[in-house]
């Protein structure tokens, strides 16, 4: 298969696994760990929904090799089957070991792979379409978050290294990640910045912006 013969482009969708105690910790405080885990598997739906109405195909990464879901989320999984989408566990020690390791598969198979993270409910059909067009003349797409780093990674070239020394989980990401990548001689494409869930405010917005 030729590059001009490869599909356009694929999205992929990054979770955690679903485990009470394990996911959405922040929002524990607020709604216990069951409760966190409802609102994980709330938000992964959105997502999902989100993506698959954009028109690309799409995957479904998890983080940790697929084992008997537990009980209260076998609902993803069964979301997962029904719409008949690829499920792949992430790869590498650190995130951004997992997203350029998913990025480099996907672009051996399509040309422009985007990485979406569950817990990013403001990704919508337009914006990831928006994503997908910048593509065309970037190597990199970001979209930003409020929190200082990006709701999603896209790509038409990867380079090995281009996210390492980033210190995940910081207010630091999207300012580190624009440098390194710079510093590698990618071009790179911002989008307008979005929000995610992890805090109880965070939470209450998108319980206040969510369809009925």
């Amino acid at each position: 298969m030729t590059h001009t013969d490869r599909p356009g482009a694929v999205l992929m969708q990054f979770a955690k696994w679903p485990e009470a105690g394990r996911v959405k910790t922040r929002l524990m405080p607020l709604l216990g760990a069951g409760g966190a885990l409802q609102a994980h598997i709330t938000l992964t739906l959105a997502v999902l929904d989100n993506l698959c109405a954009s028109g690309y195909p799409v995957q479904f990464w998890w983080d940790r090799a697929l084992e008997p879901a537990p009980e209260e989320s076998g609902v993803i999984v069964e979301n997962l089957d029904s719409a008949g989408l690829a499920q792949k566990v992430q790869q590498g020690a650190t995130l951004g070991d997992r997203m350029l390791a998913a990025l480099s598969e996907s672009l051996a198979s399509y040309d422009r792979a985007v990485v979406i993270g569950s817990d990013c409910p403001s990704v919508d059909p337009g914006y990831v379409r928006e994503a997908v067009a910048r593509l065309a003349s970037a190597d990199v797409v970001l979209g930003p978050s409020d929190d200082g780093g990006y709701v999603l990674i896209g790509a038409s070239r990867v380079v090995p290294g281009m996210l390492d020394n980033i210190d995940w989980g910081t207010d630091r990401v999207m300012e580190q990640t624009c440098a390194r990548l710079a510093s590698l001689g990618l071009q790179v494409s911002l989008l307008a910045p979005r929000w995610d869930v992890d805090e109880p405010d965070d939470w209450e917005r998108f319980q206040r912006l969510a369809p009925a």
